[in-house]
């Protein structure tokens, strides 16, 4: 014998997870739009990196 079909949704009950887990919250999505925007936004550093001796032709081996 088959037990009867029921005829609507499962009553959702502890243990069951919501119809919306995994997604991310609104709140969540508009806070990493707002840290990637600032990351877009950071000015890199200059291509110049100073003086600190690196680029001396005195101190390269020879």
């Amino acid at each position: 014998m088959r037990a009867p079909t029921p005829d609507g949704p499962a009553p959702e009950g502890p243990g069951l997870l919501p119809p919306d887990y995994g997604r991310p919250s609104p709140a969540l999505v508009a806070r990493a739009d707002r840290g990637y925007a600032r990351f877009l936004a950071a000015q890199a550093p200059d291509a110049d990196p100073g003086d600190h001796g690196q680029d001396d032709d005195a101190a390269a081996p020879q």
